[in-house]
């Protein structure tokens, strides 16, 4: 009998374990098959023009942010049984969609919304490749991974691993109360969407591995939003070792072009009140005056639509709402002193922005960009001076159409353009290896309709994605400026610098060179906006 019910278990145990076996078989013969540490996913094949790709899509990289876990640092996910199918994109993070934004989302909204996308060569080559990481922008109010603009095909057919995810955002993102630091007073409190992207970036370097690329090898990069994001994430303890390489596309760098700085529990430049007390206004206003537990519970109890309370990026600049803050653990300082201090992780930079980033502010808000300008001219040192720098770049029409104009330049110079060089000096000045690039390419459709780049106009450029946004639109001139951009960032990510054919394009104090991305591909050229910028200066400190 005993013999019996031991020749039981081992045919038992090998039937176990013949199980697991066939299971790991199946995912090492299905090419679309990955092993994460969570569990099995499956992707889809998609044919691209130069070669084919695997994309994985809707990859869970933490437990939904829900009930209980709304307002709490993301936590690991729970392993699931089975194959997971990755063949479409998750909800984007909760929000209210911008009607403008170049980037639409493809997705509905939810507070269930922390996944990643991996785009990945379909090869068989060992050797581990390149990854890059894109963080999308929108004000921390608005965006997604889900937008066909942001598609990473085109990447991952350059011979890269791309992946790009959702994080928390507006309130559901970056939320302070003194009750919820008192649930974790030794604990990160406060930027959720951050954290998410940390661990987002712990993903990464604990999976990205079984999808062919080299976890020691991540190029982070993203715009607006995004970029300042990278910023952030060099400054930030919790993300050191967690990438290697960065790219800022138009993520400012100045503590008053990202907004005044914000504290957990302390009151900032110009007696801002603190997150904590930014918090408490927004409780009072949808009628929570309780304390402690009692508190957070109403709060995490509040309908989604009363923690949106009409936020989007036409209405950030509300009492309500602190937007992202020094937190004292994950963000110890804000960018412009920890740049200038050196503190930034000393790794390849690559950062810029656009010519004309608040273009449209002359036409959607012609009395705030006359505002603008008068405000900066009352503040300029010598007006004079200030005009004559900027006048080669404006045209000459009646008085009113000038100072909106000036006043749209001057916005985006201020919030963007200078502040992008301000970056380039302070990491090139620390030794690291930098990279300054401007893009001021307007696409063939929209010639005579718009008088220079404006925000967020070069990401189809980068992604190679021109169709997404202008559909027959996108010409063969428009192509071979998107062939150019994107391969240097491909570069980048490959060999630590865009790699500008023919050119040297370092940037450092006795050599301050732009990488200009126009009509003519990539020119490398002293900078043109140099008496400009310099003007600038003192408004954007």
């Amino acid at each position: 009998m005993q013999q019996i019910r031991s020749t039981r278990f081992i045919i038992l145990l090998c039937l176990s374990l013949g199980l697991l076996a066939c299971e790991a078989k199946e995912a090492s013969v299905d090419p679309l098959l990955v092993n994460t540490e969570a569990g099995l996913v499956k992707g889809t094949l998609l044919q691209g023009a130069a070669q084919s790709v695997r994309g994985y899509l809707g990859i869970p990289y933490a437990q939904a942010p829900v009930g209980e876990l709304r307002w709490q640092p993301p936590q690991k996910v729970t392993p699931w049984q089975g194959i997971k199918d990755a063949n479409h994109f998750s909800n984007d993070c909760m929000q209210i969609p911008f009607p403008g934004d170049a980037a639409p989302l493809g997705e509905p909204v939810s507070e269930d919304c922390l996944y990643l996308n991996v785009w990945a060569p379909n090869t068989a080559d060992q050797d581990k490749l390149p990854v890059m990481v894109w963080l999308h922008g929108g004000g921390f109010v608005n965006g997604g991974a889900s937008p066909s603009v942001y598609n990473g095909q085109a990447f991952a057919e350059s011979g890269v691993v791309f992946v790009s995810l959702n994080y928390r955002l507006g309130r559901f993102g970056f939320f302070a109360h003194p009750a919820l630091s008192a649930e974790n007073p030794d604990g990160p409190t406060g930027n959720y969407g951050f954290m998410d992207q940390i661990a987002a970036l712990e993903w990464v370097k604990n999976n990205i591995t079984s999808f062919g690329g080299d976890a020691n090898n991540v190029t982070l990069f993203g715009e607006s939003a995004g970029g300042r994001s990278v910023n952030v994430m060099m400054l930030s303890p919790k993300a050191k070792g967690l990438f290697h390489k960065a790219i800022v596309q138009s993520g400012g760098g100045r503590s008053e072009s990202n907004g005044s700085v914000v504290y957990l529990d302390k009151e900032g430049k110009g007696a801002k009140p603190s997150a904590e007390q930014i918090g408490v206004a927004f409780a009072t206003s949808v009628g929570i005056d309780s304390e402690g537990q009692q508190a957070m519970a109403e709060l995490r109890a509040l309908p989604v639509e009363k923690v949106l309370s009409g936020l989007n990026m036409a209405s950030t600049n509300v009492p309500t709402y602190s937007g992202p803050m020094i937190d004292g653990k994950v963000v110890i300082e804000d960018d412009e002193s920890g740049f200038t201090a050196g503190h930034q992780m000393k790794i390849p930079y690559f950062v810029g922005s656009n010519d004309f980033e608040w273009g449209f502010l002359k036409d959607y808000n012609p009395n705030a960009a006359q505002m603008i300008a008068k405000g900066a001219l009352a503040q300029a040192s010598d007006p004079n001076a200030f005009l004559a720098a900027y006048q080669p770049f404006v045209p000459e029409q009646n008085e009113q159409v000038n100072m909106a104009f000036l006043g749209s330049m001057i916005f985006g110079d201020r919030s963007f353009v200078e502040p992008a060089r301000f970056l380039a000096r302070q990491t090139s000045k620390v030794g690291q290896a930098t990279w300054f690039y401007r893009f001021t390419y307007v696409p063939t459709s929209l010639e005579g309709k718009v008088d220079g780049a404006y925000h967020a106009s070069e990401i189809p450029f980068v992604f190679a994605s021109g169709t997404a946004r202008y559909a027959d639109d996108w010409s063969e001139a428009d192509k071979q400026v998107s062939l150019v951009m994107h391969d240097a960032w491909v570069n980048f990510a490959k060999l630590g610098n865009p790699s500008i054919e023919g050119q040297e394009a370092w940037f450092n104090s006795n050599n301050e060179q732009v990488i200009e991305f126009n009509a003519e591909g990539a020119v490398v050229k002293s900078d043109p906006l140099t008496k400009r910028l310099d003007q600038i200066t003192p408004l954007a400190q």
